[in-house]
């Protein structure tokens, strides 16, 4: 049996990662196996730092909650990364399941190094921690403008531990040269500043070139 595809949807929050990745697997069920899923994901690891980045995460002897530092988020993240990939990723690509992941390493480099600064040696170090994770066959990164994706995270409400805007406008200069980062990886952007559908169709267009490619 030919294993499946991975594929991952990246982006600042407010992106659309999240609707483009549900959207994507329901477009394509039809046609080939196909699996959604996410990161943080929905277990041991990926609970707690749910709890994190929601700012609930309240450790023994202290009264109020707050975020771990860089290292230890990026630490949990690689954890959750490779429990994700141990009981749900990897099974499904070996019975010939598409799977469609919303987040990916790309996050860890992107969030937890500019969150330490921006450094050359976080980077390193974070994509480190993830050497042993299954490169995507595909990454597509939806860029939107950093005022864009503000005003669609303050539609949606609930700030979470990353909503700081300078934080994320520099997010989005990452993402723009996220190839920079991870040579020899088949990254693509889509302009995803318009109409959902419209979105939807550019975000299916490359998943579908893949696809013929794959024959």
């Amino acid at each position: 049996m030919r294993e499946g595809l991975l594929i991952v949807l990246e982006g600042v929050d407010g992106a659309g990662t999240t609707t483009h990745t549900t959207r994507l697997s329901d477009t394509l069920r039809s046609r080939i196996a196909v699996r959604a899923t996410r990161e943080p994901t929905a277990g041991p690891v990926g609970a707690l730092l749910r709890h994190a980045l929601t700012g609930r995460l309240v450790t023994p002897g202290e009264l109020t909650a707050r975020a771990p530092g860089w290292t230890t988020m990026a630490l949990m993240f690689a954890a959750d990364r490779m429990d994700h990939l141990e009981v749900e990723i990897l099974p499904m690509l070996r019975e010939g399941v598409s799977v469609f992941c919303d987040r990916y390493y790309h996050s860890s480099v992107a969030y937890q190094s500019l969150t330490a600064g921006g450094g050359h040696d976080a980077i390193a170090w974070i994509r480190e921690l993830n050497r042993h994770a299954r490169p995507a066959d595909l990454t597509l990164v939806l860029d939107v403008p950093a005022k864009v994706a503000a005003e669609r995270r303050r539609r949606r409400g609930g700030r979470e531990l990353f909503d700081d805007e300078q934080l994320q406008a520099q997010l989005c200069d990452f993402y723009a040269q996220l190839e920079r980062h991870f040579p020899g990886e088949r990254i693509v952007h889509v302009n995803a500043d318009g109409p959902v559908d419209a979105v939807a169709a550019q975000v299916l267009g490359q998943v579908e070139r893949l696809l013929a490619e794959r024959g």
